[in-house]
């Protein structure tokens, strides 16, 4: 009976053990969870500020252009030929 008795307790020890590893990696688990949803959210905001500085970045190369700059001249000329064509389109739309 001391056998069996032995490797009962044997068994349970380990049980415990095991389970007790559980816990533990279930609560890293979480824990990685939650960094990579705030790593996940740091990065578009980032990517956000990023389109954000493309965006003003656009538009002083514009302005740069508008005060006689010979480099984005071709591409201001452009950019300003895209916008009166849109500027028709709904011109004409709304006229419909």
């Amino acid at each position: 009976m001391s056998k069996i008795e032995d490797i009962v307790d044997a068994l349970e020890n380990k049980i415990s053990k095991v389970l007790h590893k559980q816990e533990v990696l279930k609560q890293t688990n979480a824990k990685l969870a939650e960094r990579l949803e705030e790593q996940q959210q740091k990065l578009l905001e980032q990517q956000e500020e990023i389109a954000s500085w493309n965006e003003k970045y656009e538009t002083l190369k514009i302005a740069n252009s508008m005060l006689g700059g010979d480099e984005n001249k071709r591409e201001t000329k452009l950019k300003i030929n895209a916008l009166i064509r849109d500027i028709d389109h709904c011109i004409s739309q709304l006229s419909e």
